[in-house]
């Protein structure tokens, strides 16, 4: 008898420790890294055990399933994006995906020019796609609300980085970039707009101009001036970048006569004042450079012969031909010299 028990006592010990490792030791699969098990909003619990089987991601699925459901986790999934460690427990695992513990998403916006750029952007990196989000952007009835419309909505977004949870909404993901925007335009820079005759959204979108004329920080502020002048004189901005736009051609190395009657109310050659929207999401540092523009008299800018990306500023039609006569010399010298390389090969 004393026999029997022992071997039944050693049995139900043996069997407690594989249940323990079983739930408390290494569960996963794969050797090494990590799996970004995504769950939708709305996806049930079949669907996602079903993705996981299919992803051989559980050394023993089945064990998986039995604990997921005797805890009560099919009736409290959560949507989102969760990190499994390679080594992790069933035990750790089910608590993470209990509590809904997600790995954050980084959104790292440097420089875009249009809004399908962005879309497309959120669309790659979050839940909801592109053009759920792009729906967004061309509401003017939600964007009403942040004093925004389907043209100006872009003023709000900052080359910045930007952590969301992967499922997050599109109200929310637009609320969070928006937030940045106000947070930047303290009533000091709201001053220094309107010294210009500017608002933070025309402000935005000349330094949007600004940012595709140059990456010489040293011109900026005076390239800004040039536009600031031509406002006030009733010029037209006359403007390349915004014929880019227009043309939604960004790889052209000159505008030539041709293009600048494209129609479209961001030709700055063919319209007055301001585009409508921002032809791109400027740096913080070019923002700046349009709030703290100079006073000056320039109303021209060319680039310079020697392609240092610098430009010469004119306050004279003639003065300013002169400059682009020279930097036509060289650029024409400059191709000369290139199709005569491509000759010699």
């Amino acid at each position: 008898m004393k026999k029997l028990f022992l071997i039944f006592l050693t049995a139900i010990l043996i069997a407690a420790a594989i249940a323990g490792y079983l739930l408390f030791g290494p569960s996963t699969a794969f050797s090494a890294g990590k799996y970004d098990l995504y769950i939708r909003t709305g996806m049930n619990y079949e669907a996602m055990f079903s993705g996981l089987r299919e992803d051989h991601v559980f050394s023993h699925p089945t064990v998986f399933d039995w604990v997921a459901r005797r805890s009560g986790y099919p009736e409290k999934i959560k949507a989102g994006k969760y990190e499994v460690e390679s080594g992790i427990s069933l035990f750790n695992l089910l608590k993470m995906l209990r509590n809904g513990h997600q790995v954050p998403v980084n959104l790292v916006i440097t420089k875009l020019r249009t809004k399908s750029d962005l879309a497309g952007m959120v669309g790659r990196k979050l839940e909801c796609d592109s053009t759920s989000f792009m729906d967004y952007l061309d509401n003017d009835d939600t964007l009403k609300a942040y004093a925004l419309d389907s043209n100006t909505v872009m003023t709000a977004v900052f080359p910045d980085t930007y952590t969301y949870f992967w499922n997050t909404t599109p109200s929310r993901i637009f609320r969070k970039m928006e937030i940045t925007s106000r947070e930047f335009w303290t009533p000091e820079r709201i001053h220094l707009a309107e010294a210009h005759h500017l608002n933070p959204i025309s402000a935005y979108i000349l330094a949007s101009i600004v940012e595709e004329e140059t990456t010489r920080k040293e011109d900026k502020p005076k390239i800004a001036s040039v536009y600031l002048n031509r406002l006030a004189a009733g010029m037209k901005l006359a403007a390349d970048p915004t014929v880019k736009f227009a043309l939604r051609n960004f790889e052209l190395k000159r505008v030539y006569s041709k293009y600048l009657t494209v129609p479209s109310p961001y030709n700055t050659y063919m319209n007055p004042g301001l585009p409508p929207g921002p032809i791109c999401t400027p740096s913080r540092e070019t923002i700046e450079a349009v709030l703290n523009a100079p006073a000056t008299r320039y109303l021209y800018f060319v680039a310079r012969p020697d392609f240092s990306g610098y430009s010469n500023f004119a306050e004279t039609f003639a003065e300013h031909l002169q400059n682009a006569r020279e930097y036509q010399k060289a650029l024409d010298e400059q191709m000369r010299i290139g199709e005569k390389a491509k000759g010699n090969q």
